[in-house]
């Protein structure tokens, strides 16, 4: 083989190096040309979108009154008409159940029968004592009868007699009258070991067994007694909604296990108060349970209609600016703005109600934001007609 020479080989080598050279600058200059060409297109874009910015912020809108009904939606509970736990006043021992959980009552029925042997002693013993003190006041008073008869001829019984009997009989009354409120009294508590229904409705928990020791103190209720057929909805209506409901108002509401229907309840209570923690006011709207479809403490998705007594201005939320300076809107006057503070009433969509020193027919800023001081010149051409 044929060996290259030295120089020769030193010459491709610095030529294949001059091309690689070459090829680095061309990528660089492209590289260098397509940066440029991007930015000079984003200041294009920046520079049309400045005017596009500046026209938004100070387009108008004119003030008009309106009375819409806002709707509100708020979540609120079904509660029993009446709801009552039923404790064992008395200590004693459950002896007959005539009710169990899904039982109707009627008011006076009798629900539970419990034993006090030493209770019903009480009784017997009072009664005796009260029957035997009605003895001695009859044959003290018969007594008394003779003496004031015989009296009647002058002279024949002595005062000193009379005065006696007469005090004897009056001791002899109010000891037996004594002796019946003692038995009245023990006869009441007897009573308390027959429970009866205070209200028709429907038995709703049951905590006894026959033979179960029950007594005052004890923590659970023996049963629970609840009114279905009449159910109360009850609300708690935010401060700022407070005027626009009134006795009488229809107020619509679903609930979960049935969300296709839509059920209605009259406004029948309000509490006239402020909840201290909320802020709210409670309200109750009696619904008619035919059929008992509903049940108790189920939640229910309200819908309630507000609507003023008279027009108000509703703006859009955009024109409306939250800042550390209050809440205002920026009305357009005179060519230059101004900003107005204002009260947040009700929502309805995109709009909030306010209040303040605005008129109809006032130009306000559509979008309006902090960084528009007061004193802003408005161009003409941007405020509506």
């Amino acid at each position: 083989m044929r060996s290259i020479h030295p120089t020769l080989v030193r010459t491709q080598h610095l030529i294949q190096q001059q091309m690689k050279l070459k090829t680095y600058r061309a990528l660089i200059i492209a590289s260098l040309f397509f940066s440029c060409q991007e930015k000079t297109a984003d200041k294009d874009a920046t520079a049309t979108e400045k005017p596009m910015m500046m026209m938004d912020a100070f387009e108008t809108i004119r003030l008009q009154k309106s009375n819409p009904n806002v709707p509100l939606q708020l979540a609120g509970e079904l509660a029993p008409d009446q709801q009552t736990e039923l404790f064992a006043k008395v200590n004693s021992y459950v002896k007959r159940i005539h009710v169990d959980i899904g039982s109707q009552v009627k008011a006076g029925q009798v629900l539970v029968v419990l034993e006090a042997p030493e209770i019903q002693a009480q009784v017997a013993n009072a009664k005796a004592k009260w029957r035997a003190q009605e003895a001695i006041y009859t044959a003290t008073k018969a007594t008394y009868d003779r003496l004031y008869k015989a009296n009647e001829t002058k002279g024949a019984i002595a005062q000193d007699a009379l005065d006696q009997i007469t005090a004897k009989k009056l001791a002899d009354e109010a000891q037996m009258k004594a002796a019946y409120s003692v038995y009245t009294e023990i006869k009441d508590i007897d009573n308390y070991l027959v429970i009866r229904a205070p209200f028709s409705g429907v038995i709703t928990d049951r905590q006894i067994d026959l033979g179960a020791y029950v007594g005052p103190m004890a923590k659970a209720p023996l049963l629970v007694v609840q009114n279905t057929h009449k159910l109360r909805l009850s609300l708690s209506i935010p401060e700022a909604h407070t005027p626009y409901l009134n006795l009488g108002d229809t107020i619509r509401f679903k609930v979960r296990s049935a969300p296709e229907k839509t059920y209605f309840a009259r406004i029948s209570r309000k509490s006239g108060t402020l909840d201290l923690k909320l802020r709210s006011e409670k309200i109750e709207a009696d619904y008619s349970n035919t059929g008992n479809v509903l049940k108790p403490f189920m939640v229910a998705e309200t819908t309630i209609h507000l609507q003023n007594s008279q027009p108000t201005f509703f703006v859009p939320k955009t024109a409306v600016v939250d800042s550390n300076l209050g809440l205002y809107v920026i009305r357009v006057r005179d060519g230059k703005t101004e900003n107005i503070q204002v009260a947040k009433g009700r929502a309805l969509g995109d709009q909030f109600e306010v209040f303040g020193a605005l008129t109809e027919g006032d130009a306000l800023l559509m979008k309006a934001n902090e960084e528009i001081l007061e004193g802003t010149a408005v161009p003409p051409a941007k405020m509506k007609k």
